[in-house]
Formats: structure tokens, sequence, C-alpha cells
């Protein structure tokens, strides 16, 4: 798919003489401190050596070993908080460029049709239903599939991927990169059905008849509303990103535009809406620098966009004239202790109403629970699924991944893509036990 020139992924792919120059600079360090940062436990020394040797091959078959959606978290992974924060060349030096360098080889495994290596002779006669084809859902998949299993995989949306296709700006993520490895997973054998909604077109109960084992992979939900008078004119953070990728045609930007939120999808809406002609973008947010959910290079990189930050400042309602946005009316916060979050709780200061001039108003503020939960009966945690140890929910033969069950720490692409596979080795080890049907 085409992407705006001004979305255009940030950063070049490596050519053959700076990946070799930038492997070489690696130390090759014993019990690495990059490869215990990685949630996925890539091998990055061995990857790294395996490019400097030009053995690309083996580079790839590295990295797949431990991380099925390479491609994507070459890209999309926080690499500054994770392998190249711990690179112990970044202390003094420049940390190795890690991300660019898994990017590298998995551009090459991509061009030359490498794929992951199967971890099973023959089909084991098992039948597993993934519901989601995010990145926590594909990861399990492929994993699965490498072990035997015949795995279908049902997704609601027209296209495979999840947040990686519809929800991560093509500055950071093109579309393609998503679907082409959505495709190298169905390569390994997995049936990848789109357009079919767990729930309508297929129940749980006919799932659980044709299928040894479910895994759920269904993310969250919609964002949530502000509560605030004249919210139906505010424009949906997903949807804007969603309309920045695979329906251009169809985006509006304003000239004047407050994006509601401080984590990375609010930076995401932001960057959208200053590279594509706002003259004006404010990111409004209700605590302060110290308590954004973004990294703290995205906010960084929102301040090198010309993007501004108004702090303290919580939304009370829409201005509209003649039916059309004209501004944001917003009230002074002060923070108290600390809520659940573990952040201090912000307090509306009375009578400190003051309104920020905007023509579009975007809100990126968290996404819902899953509903999905509650309509199967499973158990939750703090609203999310709840699962063991094993990501087996309330209901047996029932498992969960992804951002679904992160009912505490931070979610991320990669922390889905290791419960796709911890989870994939979990079912391995039930449906050993167990008789085929």
């Amino acid at each position: 798919m085409e992407t705006h020139p001004a979305l255009a992924e940030q950063l070049p792919p490596l050519s053959a003489h700076e990946a070799a120059v930038e492997a070489d600079r690696c130390l090759f360090c014993y019990d690495a401190p990059c490869t215990h940062a990685c949630p996925t436990h890539i091998d990055i020394p061995r990857f790294i050596k395996k490019i400097a040797t030009k053995n690309l091959r083996g580079s790839a078959e590295t990295i797949y070993t431990a991380n099925l959606l390479g491609a994507t978290c070459a890209r999309v992974c926080p690499v500054q908080e994770l392998c190249e924060g711990a690179c112990v060349l970044g202390s003094e030096h420049k940390p190795i460029a890690i991300g660019r360098l898994q990017r590298y080889a998995m551009d090459y495994a991509k061009a030359k049709g490498i794929k992951p290596r199967a971890k099973a002779l023959r089909a084991s006669g098992r039948r597993i239903a993934v519901i989601g084809a995010g990145p926590a859902g594909l990861s399990c998949a492929g994993e699965l599939a490498l072990r035997g299993h015949a795995v279908t995989v049902f997704e609601k949306r027209e296209l495979a991927g999840g947040l990686s296709t519809y929800g991560i700006i093509a500055l950071r993520e093109p579309v393609d990169v998503a679907l082409d490895e959505a495709k190298m997973i169905e390569s390994l054998g997995v049936e990848l059905k789109t357009s079919v909604e767990f729930g309508k077109e297929i129940t749980i109960e006919e799932a659980r008849k044709q299928f040894d084992a479910i895994v759920m992979s269904v993310g969250l939900g919609a964002t949530p509303a502000l509560g605030i008078a004249g919210e139906e004119a505010i424009v949906d953070g997903l949807a804007y990103i969603e309309a920045s990728k695979v329906g251009a045609a169809n985006l509006h930007v304003g000239r004047n535009v407050v994006v509601v939120g401080a984590g990375n999808t609010a930076v995401d809406c932001a960057t959208i809406a200053r590279r594509l002609g706002a003259e004006r973008v404010t990111m409004v947010y209700r605590r302060t620098q110290r308590e954004m959910t973004c990294y703290e290079h995205e906010y960084h990189f929102a301040l090198s966009e010309g993007i501004e930050f108004r702090f303290l400042s919580q939304p009370a309602g829409v201005i509209l004239r003649d039916g059309k946005t004209a501004g944001l009316k917003c009230l002074r916060v002060e923070l108290g202790e600390p809520d659940a979050s573990g952040r201090p709780a912000p307090k509306a200061v009375a009578g400190s109403e003051f309104v920020i001039e905007a023509d579009q108003i975007v809100k990126a503020v968290g996404q819902q629970k899953p509903s999905l939960a509650s309509l199967l009966g499973l158990k939750t945690a703090k609203g999310y699924i709840a699962v063991s140890e094993d990501f087996e929910t309330s209901v047996a033969g029932v498992y969960a991944v992804g951002d679904c069950i992160r009912s505490h720490g931070s979610a991320s692409t990669v922390m889905a893509v290791e419960d796709g596979k911890l989870a994939a080795a979990a079912i391995e080890r039930k449906l050993a036990t167990a008789e085929v049907r």
C-alpha cells in the first residue's frame, strides 16, 4: 500500500557496507546484557556476528528461533529502552544499532524467501484456533504450526496484523511490512480467515467442538469516552492512525489540531497531524511530563517535530461554532495523592477554565478492556482476561495472550510476541499428555 511521503519509514535500510561496519563494532559479549534486555531473548551477539561474517541466512534463522515477528519488532521495539539501552557501549560510546541490524537481516530473509525451521517432523493431528491476527496471535499460530499442529486464525478485520497494520504510524511500520509478515506465518501452514468475527460467524461452542485448544488474542477495545460535552466532534486516535495507513484519501487533518493524551499513540496522532499539514499541533495532558506514558525518546521526537505540550490541563468540553469544532475548553489541574495507577491523581482547580483554539480534536487516552471476556464468561483481573502461568484462562482449553491479558506491566508488540511463543510451548505441553480426538 502507498504511504504519504511525509509518513514514509523514518530510518532508511542499512546498505551492505553500513551493516558490515556496524556489526564489526559489536563486542559479542558473553552473557550479553542486550539479550537479557530483549523480551523475546534473541541471541543478539550471535545474529550480529553472522552479519559480520556475511552469513545472513544464519543471522535471520537465529532471530526466527526466538522471535517469528522479527521484521516488525526490528521497527517498532523501543530499542532505546531495551536492547540498545543495555548495550555496554552505550555508557561511553554510541550503542550498537541492534534494531537496524535486525531489520537488515529480516529484509534479507524476506527477499530470499527464508522461513523459520520446523520443530516437528510430522503432523500432530491436533487442531488449534487462534482468535485475532495481531502480533500475539500470529506469533502463537506460527510457533504451533512449526510444532506440527493444524492452526486456524480467525480475524474480524479485513487485513491481518492487528495494531501493526492499523494502529502504528507508518513512520515506524508501513502496512506492507505487517502484511508480509502475516503472509510468512501463513506459509508455515497456518490457515488465516479474515472478516470472521468470533462470537458471531463462529461461536465458542462451535470452536470447542472443532478444536483441541483455543487461543484468544483479541487485543483491547475502542478508545474510552472522555465524558465531556461535544465529545461527538472528537476524532478517535486509533481511527486517525488507521486512516493515515489504509484510508489516506479519507483522512482530514485540521490546521490547528489538539491531541488529548500523552502515550505513544497520542504522539503518533500528533506526528501525523504535523506532517500532513497542520500548522499547529498541541498535546493536552492532565498530568506532567514525569507521568507521561509515552517513551522518553518519543517525547523528545515530538518536540523535534514542533509539537507543543499543555500539561496539567484537563479537557472539560468542546466548543462548537456553526456545528464545527472551534476549540477545547480545559481546566487547570493540581496533582494529589497517587491513584490506582500509582500516579498522582489530577484534581481540577475551580474557576481555572481556559480555551485552546482548535479546528480538530483527537483523543488517544488508552483503550477499553476486552469485551469478549464477559461474553465468554472468562474471569478477569482489573478488566483484563485472567490467565495462569501457562496462559490458560478460567475455562479449560481456552488460552489468552497479548494486550488483552496485560493487567500489569507495560504493553508492547514485543511482549505480545513473547506471550504467543510461551503460550504455544504451554499448549504443546498440555496436548502432549492428552488423547488425540
